[in-house]
């Protein structure tokens, strides 16, 4: 046989599509022409698959060789495409039986010796090779993380040898087994740590409970950065498909970790990040922050400080759950599901409303401070909270709080609730759900109204706070929203208020 047909898979975004690996073996001067549109590092296959053939005891065939990835206009990058090479040389030249290669997909890129080295994207080639009833060879680091996915057939191989005595029949390949690290493992900072500060702990709860945005407003060392990083630990547990999806994100960026599974991101760029850290991109689309913090918590320490530029890329993504990266040679989209909450001062020097009185800050300097975040994104945060400063009495005297155990079983019931009802958080409810499940009691509606006319509220405000009461009914256990529900959520709009 002079031609051998492979599978394999590329990246596109968040896509894994199919691609043919076709070499073939002419007569003529020796040679090795790479084509389909390959990037620079899948050039360099050519050599890399030289010496891991010679180098494995085979005989690598000094004939005008060619190989070809298709489909052709879709770029090709890193060297995950080795593998699936290499296997079609050895069976165009007749060194491996060429039957029965339909039936697998290949990805791997191999060392000098002939071994394999795990690739980026492993989980999210393997969803995207769900359907195509191949089985999936990988190199074993990459296949133990694939084997995340309970649906795919995965077979792992340390090697270029061990995937050719498998192919030949003298030897199988395992199938590895994940090990999956139970939800309550996660060493979760607890939220009995926070003092005092009633008001946004309760904040804190809503936001877990439905999903919400979350803003804090307050001074230095009042615990904004505390109650942030607490959150992830009373957030309801993952669904298998959230944490596959998340988890197949962080395999793209190459920072996923077999501990990591089932465990909710919390990121927390610094404020010097650029607009491209925050969303992704570069000449080969990569995710950003908001696409690493998917199905967990983006945290936005010093709001204000951030680059306007930074803050408003982040508009599109809470409101549609996704991102798309334009290039001038190709296109990617990223999940971009997270929940953000963010920290600021009330002032530039930070003690604005401080007891000590020790701000000195201008009213038109504090207007400027609070201007950098623009009307639109504000519009787009659900809740929106002043963290005080304690006095001595109640930093020293106040007794321990909840614990986060006992917050989190609050937020699990209200979490299932939305899931009978609408199967979803409310915090994703379109305008025409928000219409079907958060109609107030007619207290409610007139309490809406006045706040609507003295607030001057947007209609996006307006469904916001339909969506935060209806979470607030739910962790009440209540059907109905009243109007101690519309109360309470108006009052978290405290940058409407202001």
């Amino acid at each position: 046989m002079s031609l051998a047909v492979l599978y394999s898979r590329a990246a596109a975004g968040m896509d894994a599509p199919e691609v043919v690996v076709e070499a073939h073996l002419a007569n003529g001067l020796p040679s090795f022409t790479l084509v389909g549109l390959p990037e620079a590092e899948v050039k360099e296959a050519r050599d890399r698959v030289r010496a891991a053939i010679l180098q494995s005891g085979f005989e690598f065939p000094a004939r005008r060789i060619t190989v070809n990835l298709a489909p052709a206009d879709l770029p090709k990058e890193s060297g995950r495409f080795d593998l699936p090479i290499a296997l079609g040389l050895l069976a165009a030249s007749g060194q491996l039986p060429g039957n029965g290669l339909d039936r697998y997909e290949f990805a791997g890129e191999l060392a000098l010796t002939g071994a394999l080295r795990p690739v980026r994207g492993a989980l999210a080639m393997v969803l995207a090779a769900a359907g195509s009833g191949r089985a999936f060879v990988l190199p074993e680091a990459s296949a133990r993380e694939a084997a995340l996915s309970e649906n795919a057939d995965i077979l792992g191989a340390r090697s270029l040898l061990d995937v050719c005595a498998h192919l030949s029949g003298r030897a199988e390949l395992a199938r590895p087994e994940a090990e999956p690290v139970a939800p309550d493992a996660f060493a979760y900072p607890d939220l009995t740590d926070v003092k005092g500060q009633a008001g946004p702990r309760r904040a804190l709860e809503v936001a877990a409970a439905g999903g919400h945005s979350l803003l804090m407003s307050g001074p230095p060392g009042t615990g904004k950065s505390m109650l942030a990083q607490r959150l992830p630990g009373i957030l309801p547990p993952m669904s298998e498909d959230e944490a596959l999806r998340a988890a197949a994100v962080q395999s793209l960026a190459g920072v996923f970790h077999a501990g990591l599974w089932r465990q909710r991101a919390f990121r927390n760029p610094h404020h010097s990040a650029s607009a491209v850290a925050l969303v992704g991109g570069g000449s080969v689309p990569r995710p950003g922050e908001i696409s690493l913090a998917h199905h967990g918590v983006l945290f936005l320490d010093e709001l204000p400080e951030f680059s306007r530029q930074a803050l408003e890329v982040l508009r599109e993504p809470l409101e549609n759950g996704r991102i798309t990266i334009s290039r001038a040679a190709r296109q990617a989209e990223f999940p971009a599901r997270f929940q953000l909450v963010a920290a600021m001062n009330p002032c530039p020097c930070g003690w604005l409303g401080h007891p000590s009185g020790k701000c000195r800050c201008m009213p038109e300097q504090v207007v400027r401070y609070r201007a950098r975040i623009s009307g639109p994104l504000l519009d787009r945060i659900d809740l929106q909270v002043d963290v005080p400063a304690l006095a001595e009495r109640d930093l020293i005297q106040a007794p321990p709080g909840e614990t986060s155990a006992t917050v989190r079983a609050r937020v699990a019931e209200a979490h299932a609730r939305q899931q009978a009802r609408q199967g979803k958080s409310n915090a994703l409810l379109d305008n025409a759900q928000i219409d079907r499940h958060c109609r107030p009691d007619k207290a409610g509606e007139d309490l809406l109204k006045q706040a609507i006319a003295r607030l001057s509220l947007s209609a996006r405000a307006f469904h916001r706070i339909l969506k935060v009461a209806r979470t607030l009914a739910d962790l009440d256990g209540q059907d109905g929203i009243r109007a101690g529900h519309i109360a309470e959520a108006v009052q978290y709009r405290r940058f409407d208020r202001a």
